[in-house]
């Protein structure tokens, strides 16, 4: 493949137009495969930059809402077109600003393409039932209404599917958006929101103002006239939206942290699990908030497991993601890094035997990136900080249980609950499983990354709001319920 390695400066993209923000202050946006590249450069945005986006937005909404839903659908069909025409240009930046491999990358921009294409759907789709009401004069029904201006906030780990995932419901349910990517992947949001320039929408219905969180995102927070706000990101931050969107009575939605299990049990197939476990916690450098981190496995297949696990562990070739064969790109960035690796340090002293990896990769050609050996600990208990504290890179806690209410139980051990699977022939492992297991997402004999585009996605307990992502179930957030009653 071509690499474009024009180094440009991106804009904020503010009713219809590009411009530089009102401090005339850009950020570089670094390739964390060659440090010392430079893939474009984003503004340092201000509160004020931010004012004229919301302003910007608010003008827009009420012509927007009052276009038909399946008028707003032809618009997404024509960005998803966009979009589908750049797929590789748009994955290569990717692949450039977060180190994201080439063919994931290709992957989750493909997906971005088919979530523009649910979501126009949906603008077919009814929006209110008909209630019987006690007067048999009257007629009583429900409709949805949009909430305004919705403040999209996105996290670098996914730069394309996460930000899509929740513009394209906002728009289609008759909201206009001001986007706040992470810093660290502004160049590709950037690249995103070209693909809905050139598509035609009309002017102001989607705004982008890159900065800091501190000023843009605690900007958005506190907005009178942002009506509502989708989050995805820490648990910390995730806290601090949430309080603040409280505070003034906005709505909000947060998706927040994982600390996923696998669960093993006795009569598993091995070779089916351990590629699982391997594509569920390593792939994308762990950098998943699906990611699989702990594997609860059954003590009769303990050892027998570890074993092949390690075994392909090894195998993994780590490197640059635009290269060929590569199956694990670097962590995103410096500080990411060094995250990773604090954690694999306190896995050490707190008493877990390391398997593989856990170190730096200071090999000639990978010694000016971010990349770190996939990780396997071993003998790690539910009190250690590598069994409860979101790593968000590639290390696996190994655990081992005696049966299958002991797996669950530890499985449901942590403040989190956003992904769990189990590896099982056995059907009332299974039910018990679905019963038992506290995460809005659970999956059998199937790894705990990923989740269909048309399906509802959100966690339980810290890992976010309770409310839903994704299919049918974005309309819950992105409107409110009217209830009509018309009498002659």
């Amino acid at each position: 493949m071509t690499v474009n390695t024009e180094i440009k400066t991106y804009m904020n993209y503010i009713n219809g137009k590009w411009q530089s923000s009102s401090t005339n202050e850009v950020q570089a946006s670094i390739n964390p495969a060659q440090k010392n590249e430079i893939v474009g450069y984003t503004p340092k945005s201000t509160k004020e930059d931010l004012d004229d986006a919301v302003t910007s937005a608010k003008n827009a909404q009420a012509a927007w809402r009052k276009l038909s839903a399946p008028a707003r659908g032809k618009y997404l069909y024509k960005v998803a077109n966009v979009l589908e025409s750049r797929i590789e240009e748009v994955a290569e930046t990717m692949t450039r600003e977060m180190g994201k491999t080439f063919q994931e990358a290709k992957g989750e921009t493909a997906r971005g393409v088919a979530i523009l294409r649910y979501y126009a759907g949906e603008g077919m789709r009814k929006t209110g039932d008909v209630i019987p009401s006690t007067d048999n004069e009257a007629f009583m029904f429900t409709s949805r209404t949009p909430l305004g201006v919705v403040g999209v906030i996105t996290p670098w780990n996914f730069p394309v599917a996460i930000p899509i995932w929740k513009m394209a419901p906002a728009l289609i349910y008759g909201n206009t958006v001001v986007l706040k990517p992470a810093t660290e992947t502004a160049v590709t949001a950037a690249k995103v929101i070209e693909c809905f320039h050139k598509a035609g929408l009309p002017t102001g219905v989607i705004n982008m103002v890159t900065g800091s969180g501190g000023v843009i995102g605690q900007g958005i927070i506190d907005h009178p006239d942002i009506n509502g706000i989708t989050f995805t990101g820490s648990d910390n931050v995730g806290k601090q939206v949430g309080q603040g969107a409280l505070a003034r009575g906005a709505k909000y939605q947060l998706e927040m942290g994982g600390k996923n299990p696998v669960i093993v049990a006795k009569d598993a197939d091995l070779d089916l699990a351990v590629d699982a476990t391997i594509s569920g916690g390593l792939r994308s450098t762990g950098q998943k908030c699906t990611a699989t981190s702990r594997v609860i496995v059954d003590s009769t297949v303990y050892d027998e497991f570890k074993e092949k696990l390690v075994a392909k562990v090894k195998e993994i070739k780590v490197g640059d993601g635009l290269e060929e064969g590569i199956w694990m790109g670097p962590c995103s960035s410096e500080n990411q890094l060094n995250t990773v690796l604090s954690y694999i340090e306190k896995g050490k002293n707190e008493g877990a035997e390391l398997l593989v990896g856990g170190n730096r990769i200071t090999a000639e050609g990978l010694d000016k990136g971010c990349f770190v050996e996939p990780t396997v600990f071993d003998g790690v208990t539910t009190d250690m900080t590598i069994a409860q504290e979101e790593i968000f890179g590639p290390v696996l806690a190994l655990m081992k249980v005696d049966n299958m209410e002991q797996a669950i139980d530890l499985a449901n051990d942590v403040e989190f609950g956003l992904s769990a699977s189990i590896f099982t022939s056995n059907i009332q492992n299974m039910l018990d499983f679905v019963d038992d297991m506290e995460a809005g997402l659970v999956r059998i004999n199937a790894e705990s990354a990923g989740v269909e585009l048309q399906a509802p996605f959100g966690g339980m307990k810290k890992s976010s709001s309770l409310s839903r992502e994704q299919g049918q179930a974005a309309i819950e957030f992105f409107t409110n319920i009217k209830t009509v009653f018309v009498k002659g």
